[in-house]
């Protein structure tokens, strides 16, 4: 697709390529960028490798993707197929994140492209992808380089945001839509991300102050104590990695996030929102917790898939992150589900099955795997999350000595 054909402001695409190097990553002179994308993407690719050799890379490195052949597999190939993934490929990118390459990802792809496929080979599928590309995911997860993702409006994702729309004009209506969240649809978005990261760094400091032993959400039919992480932290918009750079790892963002204490989490928690999860769609997810494990699941629709997914390993029926944001996020007010985790997620607080994140605790616990597992860290093959938040959402923070102190009410901060 050239820029000609492109149904929207090429302008904000510019825009969006010089916030994803120079806010999401804040690439440095030298350091090499490793990017994954869809073929579809190629627009913002070449201006994202542009905008990175304006800042000094050393070397970018693209590596594209394509839906026609993952439909292939799943059309073609050998049973033994599906679980089996390319290690040498992760391996060379857990090599060169080694070597302290910057990470950036472009989401596009159609996300119900796996709809009416065989679940037990999706999940298979995506157990061996999760495993082979575990040395990789590593690097990112304890965060020891600079990582940001960044989307694009792909034709088959328009189509399922703006299913009335004819393509041209769907494409034009989502390109608006992550233009706008992402804060490039301004004249000074760089002005605008330094702003935004303000605000979420107060959110987080004042967390952090406070030191919670917990989190109470109620509303919406989610009824959930969150126990914390013994020597948790607060993280939110732009974050130090540990090789020294700080970046925004998520554009859009619109939460500030921890992590809950694997063996600590009781109640139900009721999902606000759908979610997406390799091509199927999971309505209505409903899940009871006892000591930190998911022991009761159901769904309207994507229950087989949901269940694979929680069965992944023993990490999956575990918390792995919490996540707050309010219901003002320009996400949520957007009205719009784009049946991407990236958006969906900062439109509403949230969890996080699976993998946590290491760099949510103090410094001297996150350096530490050690200490981040005795600390309640969990570890999984996965990390996906799903919304529980929404306007009728209520937060207490409860206190070591069982003091409440409120967070939320009625979807909104308290404080």
């Amino acid at each position: 697709m050239t820029d000609d054909s492109l149904p929207f402001d090429v302008t904000c695409l510019d825009r969006l390529a010089e916030v994803a190097v120079k806010v999401g990553l804040q690439l440095q002179p030298g350091q090499d960028l490793l990017m994954t994308a869809p073929v579809e993407a190629l627009p913002l690719v070449r201006r994202i490798a542009a905008a990175a050799y304006r800042a000094g890379a050393g070397v970018v490195t693209p590596i594209l993707s394509d839906e026609g052949v993952t439909l292939a597999k799943f059309n073609n190939a050998s049973d033994e197929a599906f679980d089996r993934a390319p290690d040498w490929l992760y391996a060379g990118m857990a090599e060169a994140f080694a070597n302290n390459a910057a990470r950036l990802a472009i989401s596009a792809d159609n996300p119900m492209l796996l709809k009416g496929q065989d679940p037990e080979k999706v999940a298979r599928a995506g157990k061996a992808n999760s495993m082979a590309y575990r040395p990789a995911l590593q690097k990112i997860a304890n965060f020891d380089i600079n990582w940001n993702i960044v989307s694009y409006p792909g034709k088959a994702w328009a189509k399922q945001v703006f299913p009335d729309l004819p393509e041209t004009e769907a494409v034009a209506a989502l390109a608006k839509a992550l233009f706008a969240a992402s804060r490039v649809d301004r004249d000074d978005p760089i002005a605008e991300w330094e702003a935004h990261n303000a605000r979420l760094k107060a959110r987080t400091e004042w967390l952090n102050d406070q030191a919670f032993s917990a989190l109470h959400f109620t509303g919406g039919g989610t009824d959930l104590t969150v126990g914390m992480a013994d020597g948790h932290a607060w993280k939110g918009g732009a974050s130090k990695a540990k090789n020294g750079i700080t970046c925004n790892p998520n554009i859009p963002t619109e939460e500030v996030f921890s992590t809950p204490h694997a063996q600590r989490v009781d109640g139900v928690a009721k999902a606000s929102k759908p979610l997406v999860h390799q091509g199927t769609l999971i309505s209505d997810i409903s899940v009871r917790f006892e000591g930190g494990r998911i022991v009761e699941a159901t769904a309207s629709e994507g229950k087989a898939v949901f269940r694979k997914l929680i069965e992944t390993d023993e990490g999956a029926a575990r918390l792995g992150e919490v996540a707050l944001v309010p219901h003002s996020s320009p996400i949520s007010q957007s009205g719009l589900l784009f049946f991407n985790t990236l958006y969906d997620e900062n439109a509403a607080c949230h969890i996080a099955q699976g993998q946590c994140y290491s760099d949510c605790f103090k410094d001297e616990i996150a350096s530490n795997p050690e200490a981040v597992t005795a600390g309640g860290g969990n570890t999984s093959l996965i990390h996906v999350d799903w919304m529980i938040g929404g306007p009728e959402t209520d937060i207490d923070g409860i206190m070591p000595d069982g003091t409440r102190v409120p967070v939320f009410r009625k979807g909104e901060w308290a404080q």
